[in-house]
């Protein structure tokens, strides 16, 4: 990719006024979107992507440490700047925050229910930005903490981004890992909100509970890093020896 082509890329209106390294920071994103590094793929070095931009290495320095900030990019010290990806483990510590009393965080088992192509109800099309016409993927899953049922999940997928996803059988317990690789769809923050709720009869019977248990309910919209709504979840969490834990960076 030319310096004239990130030229080009700085003509528009949405980049004239912003300081140049945030100009950088935003091109290398695209260039993440369109697949130029695949996720855990290492960047070129900042003195590379400086002459290729013709920037400053200090302007690229700056822009790395934006991406870094955004968890777009990680960096490792002594050997250079990664695409990030959504393992197992990143999973984990940043998209479920659902924890056993008296215990560390632990990485559930996830039970797939059911997986239907469906038209999105109302509150589906609010959450996703689309409209009744547009179809989305419902998957229904329960997960699993020592050997427990501890959360019911509804999710829903806009069926462009996630073509024939219904028709998959290796569906993994680590979808954003799975949407990463399969789909181009990279995570890139996510807004829950969590509201008391008691169990119903259906959920007591997939629970494993009583009818009338409190529960949490909580409800995520997911962005890609291309600004993209690409999920939205409900989640039935069960409170009786569990409990939610959100670390803020």
């Amino acid at each position: 990719m030319s310096s004239s082509q990130f030229d080009h890329k700085l003509s528009g209106p949405s980049l004239a006024f912003q300081p140049l390294y945030q100009q950088v920071a935003e091109y290398i994103k695209q260039l993440i979107v369109e697949r130029r590094w695949q996720p855990g793929e290492m960047l070129p070095s900042e003195f590379k992507l400086a002459d290729e931009f013709n920037v400053s290495q200090g302007t690229v320095r700056k822009a790395l440490t934006l991406l870094t900030d955004t968890k777009i990019v990680t960096r490792r010290q002594g050997v250079g700047t990664f695409v990030s990806e959504h393992t197992a483990q990143d999973a984990l510590f940043r998209f479920f925050p659902l924890q056993a009393d008296g215990k560390g965080a632990d990485l559930p088992k996830a039970e797939l229910l059911s997986k239907e192509l469906v038209e999105p109800i109302e509150s589906v099309q609010t959450a996703l930005s689309i409209t009744a016409k547009d179809k989305v993927v419902k998957l229904k899953r329960r997960r699993i903490l020592d050997n427990e049922f501890c959360m019911l999940e509804t999710i829903y997928l806009p069926s462009k981004r996630f073509p024939e996803i219904e028709k998959r059988e290796d569906i993994p317990h680590t979808l954003y890992h799975f949407y990463q690789t399969d789909y181009n769809q990279t995570v890139f923050k996510t807004r829950d909100s969590i509201k008391a709720v008691l169990a119903s009869k259906s959920d007591a019977k997939s629970l494993g509970i009583e009818k009338g248990m409190p529960l949490l309910m909580v409800t995520r919209v997911t962005e890609s890093i291309d600004g993209k709504l690409i999920e939205y979840r409900e989640s039935k969490c069960r409170t009786d020896h569990y409990h939610y834990q959100v670390e803020l960076d």
